[in-house]
C-alpha cells in the first residue's frame, strides 16, 4: 500500500507569495513639504527686503496693496498697485507708489521708483530735533521727540517710514483719516520739515555760541 504524504492545501509555504508591507502614512505636515501642516489666519504681513547699493543697505518695506478691476468685453481685468518704502535707516527715505497687472511687479517697480526719490532728513542721533505736526489731505500726523530707550510709539504705516528713516525712539499720533497713503505722505512731510540747530543758526547768519560748564567753587580753608 503506497504512503500518502501530508501536504498543505496551499503548496510548499516557502513559495507562496508574501503579502507587501505598505510605506507607513505620512502626516499632514510633512506631505505638504516646507510650509508645514500647520494654517495661518488672517491676512499675510508683508515682508521687507534689504538690497545693497553702493555698500550702503537700503531697506524696502511694501505698505499696501490695493487691487482694482475694470470689467471689459471678456470679462473683468485686474491691476495692482503697491506702496513701497525705501531706506537706508541713516537718515535717506522714499516712497512710490507701483502699478503693474501683476503684484510682483507693482512691488518691483515701486522700489525702484523708491529709490530714484530718496530724500534727507534731519535727525538728532536717533530721534528728531523737536516736534512737528503734519497734514496731507485728510491725514494728520503728531510727531514728537522721546528719551532714549522708548522705541518708536507708532502704527505700522507710520512705523515703515519712520523705520527706514532711521527713527528708533519718538512719540507719534495720527489724528486724522486712516488712508495708507496719505498718511506716509504726511509723516514724509513732517520729517521734511525738520530742522536741527545747526541749520536755524546758519539760515540766520549765526554762530552757535560754545557755553562753559560752570566751575565748581574753590575750597575756603577753615580759619582756626
Amino acid at each position: 500500500m503506497a504512503e500518502i504524504e501530508n501536504k498543505p492545501v496551499g503548496g510548499d509555504p516557502q513559495q507562496q507569495p508574501q503579502p507587501q508591507q505598505q510605506p507607513p502614512p505620512q502626516s499632514r505636515g510633512d506631505s505638504r513639504g516646507d510650509r508645514g501642516g500647520q494654517r495661518g489666519r488672517g491676512r499675510r504681513k508683508p515682508e521687507s527686503d534689504s538690497f545693497g547699493k553702493g555698500g550702503d543697505e537700503l531697506v524696502e518695506k511694501v505698505v499696501y496693496i490695493n487691487r482694482s478691476s475694470k470689467v471689459v468685453k471678456g470679462g473683468r481685468r485686474f491691476s495692482f498697485s503697491a506702496l513701497i518704502v525705501v531706506g537706508d535707516k541713516k537718515g535717506k527715505v522714499g516712497i512710490a507708489l507701483g502699478k503693474a497687472s501683476e503684484v510682483a511687479d507693482a512691488i518691483r517697480r515701486g522700489g525702484e521708483l523708491a529709490r530714484n526719490k530718496m530724500v534727507s532728513v534731519s535727525l538728532k542721533d536717533v530721534t528728531i530735533p523737536h516736534e512737528i505736526y503734519s497734514t496731507y489731505g485728510g491725514a494728520k500726523i503728531l510727531l514728537r521727540p522721546a528719551s532714549p530707550g522708548t522705541g518708536i510709539i507708532a502704527g505700522k504705516t507710520v512705523r515703515s517710514v519712520l523705520e527706514s528713516a532711521g527713527v528708533k525712539d519718538i512719540l507719534t499720533k495720527s489724528l486724522g483719516s486712516k488712508n495708507a497713503a496719505n498718511v506716509v505722505k504726511a509723516t514724509l512731510k513732517g520729517l521734511l520739515s525738520l530742522r536741527t540747530r545747526e541749520q536755524i543758526y546758519k539760515s540766520r547768519g549765526l554762530e552757535i555760541r560754545k557755553v562753559e560748564a560752570p566751575k565748581a567753587p574753590e575750597a575756603v580753608p577753615a580759619i582756626n
